[in-house]
């Protein structure tokens, strides 16, 4: 009983403690960026760039289920494109509006493990989406670097190509050489041989169909770079609906960053964790009219209106259960 209770409790004091931390840097940014100011930015904005960084959002939430088509298909998995768009738009709308940031997962996965006939294999497929996805960030934080932004971040651009070198380094001979995966994977079978065993051969059996479509991992990568570019533009257009004089060859650097720093699982949904980021970046350009309260409205119009946009998630997340309603009363 007292280990039930235990376990009921952790989730409840973590989620605490994301409060907590979300909270205090908010009241923090909000003592040296006065929420009067924050809003008299964020009320200056123009409608017409405002309208053109949600669709932009939506245009990269596109590009994200294309993506995530392609690994599908070459491991043989055959699901519509508008299906993916339909099950990329609900969990986008969990990943906004759920104190956590892979609810978004576990719906992308119970969406095609039916179809995939096997939940390892769905699995596989969303964490090399969300692998590559990473690869594409860092790339273009890189980019943004070497283009004469590294002074927005502590970090040298040889210091993100040699990341990305390293992701490279391992991914690569993850995907050409399967069975070295199952090689370091095997000392986890003493937990459950069989079970485990069965998971590390379908690993092995995705990682070699990968090795066969490497134009579909290629497709990936460029379409996690345009995704990122996509994001970039998305806070280029914030900017320039407040009069925020922030260059875009920065933003390609403080927004990847702020995208890495808001998944780890220390806050709530990035909140604050984000706001500070972007604030401590502008400040380090150190260019005049780039006030901490720009740095915070921008960062919340963005957050603002991924959240408005991730509400056709909601939409269609009701329209499946009423069809899936439907269905279940057709058939009793």
């Amino acid at each position: 009983m007292a280990e039930s209770s235990s376990g009921r409790l952790r989730p409840l004091l973590i989620l605490l403690a994301k409060i907590v931390v979300s909270g205090g840097l908010l009241a923090w940014l909000f003592h040296i960026a006065p929420v009067d100011r924050v809003w008299a930015i964020a009320a200056r904005a123009s409608f017409a760039w405002l309208a053109l960084a949600l669709a932009l959002y939506l245009v990269q939430l596109l590009v994200s289920a294309w993506r995530w088509k392609l690994l599908l298909t070459a491991q043989h998995v055959a699901i519509g494109w508008l299906s993916l768009v339909s099950s990329y738009l609900v969990a986008s709308f969990f990943n906004n509006f759920l104190p956590s940031n892979i609810g978004g997962d576990v719906i992308r996965i119970g969406d095609t493990t039916a179809k995939a006939g096997s939940k390892t294999l769905a699995t596989t497929v969303i964490l090399f989406d969300r692998g590559i996805g990473l690869m594409g960030l860092v790339f273009v934080a890189a980019l943004g670097s070497s283009l004469g932004a590294a002074r927005a971040v502590p970090v040298w651009p040889s210091v993100l190509w040699g990341l990305l070198a390293v992701a490279g380094a391992l991914s690569i001979p993850a995907v050409l050489a399967p069975g070295s995966v199952a090689w370091v994977l095997q000392p986890l079978r003493v937990f459950h041989a069989e079970w485990v065993g069965e998971r590390i051969t379908r690993v092995t059996d995705a990682l070699g169909r990968f090795r066969e479509r490497p134009c579909a991992l290629a497709g990936t990568f460029v379409g996690a770079v345009v995704v990122q570019g996509i994001l970039v533009g998305f806070y280029v257009a914030i900017a320039r609906s407040m009069n925020v004089p922030v260059p875009a060859s920065a933003l390609a650097v403080i927004v990847p960053v702020s995208f890495v720093v808001q998944m780890l699982p220390i806050s709530v949904n990035g909140f604050g964790v984000r706001e500070s980021t972007f604030t401590v970046c502008f400040a380090r350009l150190g260019i005049p009219g780039l006030l901490p309260e720009s740095a915070v409205a921008m960062s919340l119009m963005g957050a603002a209106l991924m959240m408005l946009s991730s509400l056709s998630g909601a939409a269609a997340y009701v329209a499946r259960s009423d069809r899936q309603a439907r269905v279940g009363a057709a058939g009793g």
